[in-house]
C-alpha cells in the first residue's frame, strides 16, 4: 500500500510520528554538536535543522494558499530559500530548536483547522508540481523522517514503517523517471517488486536488496546490506 492509499487522518498521523522521531533524535544532539556536520554534504546539523523548520513554515504558506485561494508560494525563490537556510544555521542552538518546534506546531494546527473543502485545493510545490493541499501531509513525512537519519545520531533507515519506505522509493524513481534519469537500471527489491527505471531502456545494471537498503542506497545514503548493485551510483533525487 502506498502512503496516498491511506485515509488523510492516516497520512497525517505517520506525518506527526515523522516529527516526533525527528524531535527525539534532535533532542539528544548537545548544543555543541550542532555545529557539527549531518550527513548532507556542505551542511551542518544546524543547516539541517533551519531546513527542516523552515520546510515546516512553506507548507503553511501554501495551506494557506489553500484555504483563502490567495496564492502564496512555498519560497519567493530557491535564492531565498537557500538564503534562509544559511542565516538559520547561524542562531543559536537554543533559536534554532525553538524554530523546529514552534514551525512544527503551527503546521499541526494549520492541518487540524483547515476546511475539507480546501484539501483538494491545488496549490504548488517548491519544484514547480501542481498538487492538492492534502499532498503536504506526505510532502512533511518525507522531509522528516529522511532527515531524522541526516542528522547522524542513531536514526535508521529500518525504523521507517513500510509503507514510508515504499512510498520513498516511488517518489524517487518518479523524479528519476520525469527527469529521464537512470536508463538502464533495474531495482529488485526483497524478491517482491521488480522496478524498471526506464522501461524502455535495455537493462545495463541491477541493484538488488531488501527494501530498507534500496531506499537507503536510491536517496543516496550509501549501500548497506545490499546483495547486488552496491557498487552503483544512484542518480540524484531532488
Amino acid at each position: 500500500m502506498a502512503f496516498n492509499d491511506l485515509d488523510l487522518s492516516e497520512r497525517l498521523d505517520l506525518a506527526r510520528e515523522g516529527t516526533a522521531y525527528f524531535a527525539q533524535r534532535l533532542a539528544a544532539v548537545s548544543d555543541a554538536d550542532l555545529s557539527g556536520p549531518s550527513l548532507l554534504e556542505g551542511w551542518t546539523r544546524k543547516h539541517l535543522v533551519a531546513h527542516v523548520g523552515y520546510n515546516a513554515a512553506a507548507l503553511c504558506r501554501i495551506l494557506d494558499w489553500a484555504a483563502t485561494g490567495v496564492e502564496t508560494p512555498m519560497y519567493e525563490s530557491m535564492q531565498q530559500r537557500a538564503r534562509e537556510i544559511d542565516e538559520g544555521a547561524t542562531l543559536s542552538a537554543g533559536s534554532l530548536r525553538n524554530l523546529f518546534t514552534h514551525t512544527a506546531a503551527r503546521l499541526d494546527e494549520q492541518w487540524r483547522t483547515l476546511p475539507r473543502e480546501a484539501w483538494a485545493a491545488q496549490v504548488r510545490t517548491a519544484q514547480g508540481r501542481m498538487v492538492p493541499a492534502s499532498e503536504t501531509a506526505w510532502m512533511r513525512s518525507r522531509e522528516v523522517w529522511i532527515h531524522t537519519v541526516d542528522l547522524g545520531n542513531g536514526g535508521r533507515f529500518d525504523e521507517f514503517p513500510d509503507v514510508v519506505l515504499d512510498s520513498l522509493l516511488d517518489d524517487i524513481v518518479g523524479m528519476w523517471r520525469g527527469r529521464g534519469d537512470g536508463a538502464g537500471l533495474v531495482l529488485e527489491v526483497g524478491g517482491r517488486r521488480l522496478v524498471v527505471v526506464q522501461e524502455d531502456a535495455p537493462v545495463t545494471g541491477a541493484v538488488v536488496g531488501p527494501l530498507v537498503s534500496v531506499v537507503r542506497w536510491a536517496s543516496g545514503r550509501g549501500a548497506v546490506g545490499m546483495t547486488a548493485g552496491s557498487d552503483l551510483q544512484p542518480p540524484r533525487w531532488l
